[in-house]
């Protein structure tokens, strides 16, 4: 499936600003994306078969270094529990890391418990204004909640913790604790959410996979980690996991395991879920799409492409007054809350794609 090579960096403008700062989005933080890029060193990180992971770790000459550490642990302050310092002195900035790949080169950064010794993970990455609606929808609409943070042109995100999509499917699924049939019916409501909110680019080292011991089996939940690709591609199919080759295994379990019933069923039940979850959220959720409207997020031939694409699928014509991709997820949306029984998108054959 052919994608877009790179996408291009959308600022966040006046519309999305006053959103953010209603809902608490926004802070002055310590440091900026531009000020981590002055880094004068860095040594490359290698995974443990000695291959290049494509993250550097960073270092900052001596007159820096200890400002920018403790910058880090204030920002970490923001994020976690607004503000509050009366912490800061049992944290310090173990390491910071730099990311080579990518449509946002971010930084990673690991602060430390010294009384403890635990240690999290937060990204400092330059302001998108598509992945701050992707974190924003996926916390209304999923079942998980997204701790970020933007000031200016510098977008802070929590860790979201889980096993690389791509390592899951390479090693963890041959261990005999592996329960198929519930991780079939996981990436079946993932690939639901990911559509119906229309979030692409989810190949399998763009999730995380969470693994939650129960009394009797496993269970998991699949969690996107990029958010870069919403609302910008112009085919439909760039919204569905299911299409991309690196998911083939998992795809091909699922094909195997479900039947068309139980992908409906699990398809009906995302659908449900999404449904309550917006009526929760509901102004909120329409403030934000407001804003989302306000600017195109892609080009106008794909704006035009998915349009075409999705009054073929929802067997529509309205999608074609939709000039913004703000305007096509609105209308995306409240159809897809709007179906009982599913065209089979997502049935066996449609799997062979």
């Amino acid at each position: 499936m052919h994608m877009s090579r790179k996408k291009p960096n959308f600022p966040v403008h006046d519309e999305l600003r006053t959103y953010l700062k209603k809902y608490r989005r926004d802070g002055q933080l310590a440091a900026t994306y531009e000020a981590l890029q002055q880094f004068s060193n860095s040594v490359p990180i290698l995974d443990q078969n000695g291959k290049d992971t494509l993250w550097q770790s960073v270092i900052y000459d001596n007159f820096l270094q200890d400002e920018v550490q403790k910058a880090l642990v204030e920002i970490y302050a923001a994020l976690k529990t607004d503000g509050d310092k009366s912490f800061m002195g049992q944290l310090r900035t173990d390491r910071i890391d730099h990311c080579l790949f990518g449509n946002s080169n971010p930084f990673r950064i690991r602060i430390v418990n010294t009384v403890n010794d635990n240690h999290d993970y937060y990204y400092i990455k330059k302001a998108d204004a598509s992945r701050i609606y992707g974190l924003e929808l996926e916390h209304l609409l999923s079942p998980n909640r997204i701790g970020y943070l933007v000031d200016g042109d510098t977008l802070v995100e929590e860790h979201i913790a889980g096993i690389p999509g791509d390592v899951f499917l390479g090693h963890y699924m041959d261990r005999p604790s592996f329960a198929k049939t519930r991780m079939a019916k996981e990436f079946v409501k993932f690939n639901e959410r990911c559509f119906t909110m229309l979030l692409g680019d989810m190949r399998s080292y763009n999730y995380v996979v969470d693994v939650t011991p129960d009394f009797d089996m496993e269970q998991y939940r699949v969690r996107p980690i990029d958010f870069d690709q919403l609302t910008y591609e112009g085919r439909k199919n760039h919204y569905l996991p299911q299409f991309y080759k690196e998911n083939f295994e998992v795809i091909q379990f699922c094909m195997d395991i479900l039947s068309p019933e139980n992908v409906d069923q699990y398809q009906t039940e995302e659908r449900t879920l999404i449904r309550k979850r917006y009526a929760l959220a509901k102004d909120q959720i329409e403030e934000l799409l407001d804003s989302m409207s306000a600017v195109p997020l892609s080009t106008p031939e794909k704006i035009a492409s998915l349009a075409k694409d999705l009054n073929t699928f929802h067997r529509s014509k309205a999608f074609t007054k939709r000039k913004t991709m703000g305007g096509i997820l609105r209308l995306h949306l409240q159809k897809m809350m709007e179906r009982t029984e599913g065209r089979r998108y997502l049935g066996r054959t449609s799997f062979k794609a």
